[in-house]
């Protein structure tokens, strides 16, 4: 189940007893899912949902706390729309639930944000309407680098209430608009499994944990991957060019040079691709890989000098610019 459901799917099944978190939870799903709407005269209040068993508790709730019947009208998928989605609608009794829940204040002119029983509540408030806002145009993505929790909201004044609400909470939220579209959006990784605990999605939140510490483990064992690949690569490339300054030092000495340090060289000769400390092994008697080294670098530095003597190439004379950057 893609995370979004799962979330929707647990806080449509969650218990909340308290009568003022039910009515902040039900004005923040019809702020968030619908409008009011005037029909011959009469204000009729409709709130579209993707799921059931949301338009079930949004039903549930307005009977139970306000007293108010409603109807549910199921649309089907067609067009840009690709959800089934449950439209719930109060006719009869439109007008008196619209300002018991705030979306009219007292002079019935319709407010834009949430209400202010809400704004100036609790944090037990601030979580219910966090709940209905997430229930009526709530997402979250998978963890990783666009992981978000997002809430697309009916305009900038309830895209600000709501933000302030997450600042109640302690959670940093942010208010944006794309295209046209208000939004809210949560993108750090712990403020967003705070914000799950805090609507009550508990289950979700140990899945969402478990993908971010997999996705976590996983970026991390590719970085370590890709930094040995790299070293790998480094330490063959050096250990070629190692062999080109070698060659063009035998080209400028000759038969003039000490022995152990031909010894080294003819190590590096014969095993281009090896590191210095596999050389040193090889050696007879086997040498450190610093001692190894320090031979190597004695003979190029003393072919260098012969060339410069010469009014030749030296040994980089033969070698790349990648080699050279080594």
């Amino acid at each position: 189940m893609a995370l979004t459901a799962q979330v929707k799917d647990e806080l449509a099944r969650l218990a909340v007893d308290r009568t003022s978190y039910r009515k902040a939870e039900v004005s923040a799903t019809l702020r968030f899912a619908g409008g009011l709407h005037i029909i011959s005269g009469r204000i009729v209040i409709e709130a579209e949902l993707d799921t059931a068993a949301a338009a079930r508790r949004l039903r549930q709730a307005i009977l139970e706390v306000f007293g108010h019947s409603s109807d549910v009208i199921v649309v089907s998928p067609s067009g840009l729309r690709r959800q089934t989605r449950y439209v719930v609608r109060v006719v009869r009794d439109g007008e008196s639930l619209a300002r018991q829940t705030g979306l009219l204040d007292a002079r019935g002119r319709p407010v834009r944000g949430l209400s202010p029983q809400i704004v100036s509540a609790g944090v037990g408030e601030a979580e219910a309407a966090w709940r209905g806002a997430f229930l009526a145009h709530g997402s979250l993505t998978e963890p990783g680098r666009s992981a978000a929790l997002e809430v697309t909201c009916p305009g900038p004044e309830s895209a600000l209430a709501l933000v302030g609400a997450a600042r109640r909470l302690g959670i940093q939220a942010k208010a944006r608009e794309v295209r046209g579209i208000d939004r809210v959006v949560i993108r750090d990784g712990d403020a967003i499994s705070a914000m799950l605990v805090r609507l009550g999605a508990h289950d979700t939140v140990l899945v969402w944990e478990e993908r971010r510490t997999r996705r976590e483990v996983r970026g991390t064992a590719n970085r370590l991957a890709n930094f040995d690949d790299a070293n790998l690569r480094r330490s063959a490339r050096a250990a070629v060019a190692a062999g080109a300054r070698v060659e063009r030092a035998f080209e400028i000495l000759g038969d003039d040079m000490p022995e152990h340090l031909r010894e080294a060289g003819e190590l590096r000769l014969a095993h281009k691709q090896a590191s210095l400390e596999e050389l040193g092994q090889i050696a007879d008697p086997p040498l450190t890989k610093d001692a190894v080294a320090g031979r190597i670098r004695r003979l190029l530095a003393t072919a260098d000098k012969r060339a410069a003597e010469l009014g030749v190439p030296d040994t980089e004379a033969g070698l790349s610019p990648d080699m050279l950057e080594l």
